[in-house]
């Protein structure tokens, strides 16, 4: 009976250690929070420096250890439209 406490209490102390790191690394996903803070400031119409942090998020997406592919896709997708835009913008105030 004595030897079942023994491993009961490693076993429970484990899980209780193991669902804390899950709880505090799932809140930490920096990709995400770039992501949203660019997405901030392209819909304010600050667009440099949405462009700023769409990169600083996709260099964060390319340094976690399982990149997720469906942001890194969005990432760039909205950083092509964003040059675009910018180049035009760009170009529209030079021919006035």
């Amino acid at each position: 009976m004595t030897s079942f406490y023994y491993l009961f209490i490693p076993v429970i102390l484990l899980i209780i250690l193991f669902s804390i790191r899950l709880y505090l690394a799932g809140k930490k996903n920096v990709p995400v929070a770039l992501y949203v803070e660019a997405l901030r400031n392209e819909n304010s119409g600050q667009l440099e420096a949405a462009v700023i942090n769409y990169e600083n998020a996709l260099l964060a997406v390319q340094k976690v250890r399982f990149p997720d592919i469906t942001l890194r896709n969005k990432i760039v997708d909205r950083l092509k439209v964003l040059h675009t835009i910018i180049e035009y913008n760009n170009s529209f105030h030079f021919t006035r």
